[in-house]
């Protein structure tokens, strides 16, 4: 039987990425500086920089979360056409939207007893829950709706996530850190070494002076996990960072020989709350 993945904005993936796969992103809506905006990967009318730009000028992000309506809208029409749903959706721990999705499913279930609908909460977060997503993609056709759904339960927490990020002022405005360690930080020039956890929660590690270091931690935090067998794709994520995602790429490249490493944006559903400068690398490990 025929079934659809589809996975939230906050998965970063790009539209042509989605596209190539067969996934439908569903968008996720922020204001910024009053005016409303809807955050899905390669819209053209979503400038990025644009945004990082204003942040930095001091104006602030606002995120939401996808709302129950709004799934059973983008379900509704796979049900009718005969398919399957497959939602993989961003953490719980971070986010109302995944719950939102699986009462959604809970409603439609009713409504077409013959279809088989899973909202799974990825426990991931950005380009960690768009790994997952792609790996579990790749396998479409060699998987039927409940393989698919076990494959991705039993391997969602070998998906690494590393972050940095370039000044703590948007954490602190997120109330993620106070104002008193945010300023400490900035006048050291120290950088919060983060990860997501097994519970999908963002987890501060460690704090590493200067800019250079930190990116270096992420690449060593992906030696000390990795499952080298598996780890065939990593995916390094920033917000309006090239420069410093590229020297992360560098590293990993001569680290590990990994033929297919992919730069992508990090959008603003994540980048409201980390801010401009962010660096990610995302990678297969051995567990959370």
């Amino acid at each position: 039987m025929a079934y659809r993945i589809f996975t939230d904005a906050t998965s970063d993936i790009t539209a042509e990425l989605a596209k190539s796969l067969g996934v439908t992103v569903l968008p996720m809506e922020f204001t910024l500086d009053g005016q409303s905006h809807r955050h899905v990967p390669g819209d053209p009318n979503l400038d990025l920089k644009a945004l990082f730009d204003a942040m930095r000028a001091g104006k602030q992000a606002v995120t939401s979360q996808i709302n129950a309506f709004q799934f059973t809208e983008a379900f509704t029409p796979a049900l009718e056409a005969g398919e399957d749903v497959i939602h993989i959706g961003f953490s719980t721990a971070l986010s109302g939207s995944t719950a939102s999705g699986q009462l959604a499913a809970e409603e439609l279930q009713k409504r077409y007893p013959d279809r088989k609908i899973a909202c799974i909460d990825s426990r991931a977060a950005s380009l960690g829950e768009g790994l997952l997503v792609y790996c579990a993609a790749r396998r479409k056709d060699e998987l039927d709706f409940d393989g698919m759904v076990n494959w991705i339960e039993e391997n969602k927490l070998h998906f690494r996530h590393w972050f940095t990020v370039d000044d703590l002022v948007y954490l602190k405005r997120g109330g993620r850190v106070s104002g008193a360690t945010a300023a400490i930080a900035t006048v050291l020039k120290i950088k919060p070494a983060m990860h997501v956890d097994a519970e999908g929660r963002l987890i501060a590690l460690d704090k590493v002076p200067g800019r250079k270091r930190s990116l270096k931690w992420l690449v060593d935090s992906m030696e000390e996990t990795i499952d080298r067998e598996k780890a065939d794709t990593v995916f390094i994520g920033h917000c309006d960072s090239m420069e410093d995602a590229q020297f992360v790429e560098e590293l990993v490249k001569e680290r590990f020989g990994i033929a297919d490493i992919r730069i992508y944006d990090i959008g603003i559903t994540i980048g409201a709350h980390s801010g401009p400068g962010t660096i990610a690398l995302f990678h297969y490990g051995k567990g959370r």
